[in-house]
């Protein structure tokens, strides 16, 4: 449990955020529910064993903090609590609350043992890979996708390993689970673009060879059919900027060719290439507090954040395409 003031506002509380859901309890000495709510709080922290914090603010010795708050949800009592998630304030309640109704609350925002090992192994995935030790990264990623079936990035993570090591009827069972939302009105980017990279890897098996494929273009620049096919090998080898730089050639004579299917794929290359963009970090000097005038701690409850630059190759294609559409 954590005392928050401006003084640690920052590092204790919009920081510690980014890593972990903190979760502020406003209360003050005066306050006989606050009394009651406190000990309850405190013993759910330790039944979460770390998968959340507690902080404390005391609205009478903080009362920009509490202020602020209150104000930012309408709330003009206490205890009022706020869950604090990626830097910002995300939810709350108010009153003491029995512990079975705070549990409910806390489901909502704290992820589940089942999730935190899930990410654990994922990052262990990564590294194993990058050694090259790609059993133990299929493993891992195996594992990972068992303990939280929801762990999007795992299951990605574990297709392109799949694929990469041919197992086409592996890649798209762990497909499977997420296909329909690759397709709708609601399809998700993500999805449809590794919806994507699968059927390239399906087609590239049974299509023609490289070298018939690369004559057909020689005799023919507008034999879209056979470029398509060359980038559907080089996406499915993982030749990404060899497969967007075929895909450009056939959008840049005719963007609509077969439902715009060259700049679909397109996109779902640099989609595939992507990382997904990291937790964004408070600048160091004033992110969540800064100074007044009178040289007083100044609260930003969320201020602004920095966020890791793009990989320069997906940047470059980025403004290919851009430039070849418009």
């Amino acid at each position: 449990m954590i005392d928050i003031t401006l003084e640690n506002f920052e590092s204790d509380l919009i920081r510690a955020s980014l890593q972990q859901p903190v979760l502020l309890d406003i209360w003050a000495e005066w306050c006989g529910p606050c009394k009651a709510l406190g000990p309850v709080l405190e013993k759910l922290e330790e039944e979460y064993a770390g998968r959340f914090v507690l902080a404390k603010v005391n609205a009478d010795e903080q009362q920009e903090i509490a202020g602020q708050l209150s104000q930012m949800f309408g709330v003009r009592s206490i205890p009022f609590c706020v869950m604090f998630k990626g830097g910002q304030p995300v939810d709350g309640f108010v009153g003491a609350l029995p512990p079975e109704k705070i549990r409910e609350f806390l489901d909502k925002h704290v992820p589940g043992e089942g999730e935190i090992q899930s990410e654990v192994e994922m990052l262990e995935a990564e590294h194993a890979a990058e050694e090259g030790d790609t059993e133990s990264a299929l493993a891992l990623l195996e594992d990972a996708l068992a303990k939280d079936p929801s762990n999007d990035e795992a299951r990605f993570d574990l297709i392109k390993l799949l694929l990469e090591e041919g197992a086409l009827d592996a890649a798209q069972a762990i497909f499977a689970p997420v296909a329909s939302r690759a397709t709708g009105p609601l399809a998700e980017q993500r999805v449809t673009a590794f919806g994507r990279f699968i059927d390239a890897f399906a087609a590239a098996r049974q299509g023609r060879a490289p070298s018939e494929l690369a004559e057909a273009i020689t005799a023919n620049k507008r034999d879209f059919a056979a470029r398509f096919e060359l980038a559907q090998l080089f996406f499915a080898a993982g030749r990404f900027t060899e497969a967007m730089d075929e895909l450009l050639e056939i959008i840049m004579r005719d963007k609509a060719w077969n439902d715009e299917i060259a700049r679909k794929t397109y996109v779902a290359i640099l989609e595939v290439m992507s990382k997904p963009q990291p937790k964004p970090i408070p600048p160091k000097a004033t992110a969540a507090t800064g100074s007044s005038p009178d040289g007083k701690p100044k609260l930003e409850i969320a201020g602004k954040v920095e966020v890791k630059a793009a990989d320069p190759v997906i940047d470059q294609y980025r403004r290919k395409l851009s430039m070849a559409l418009f």
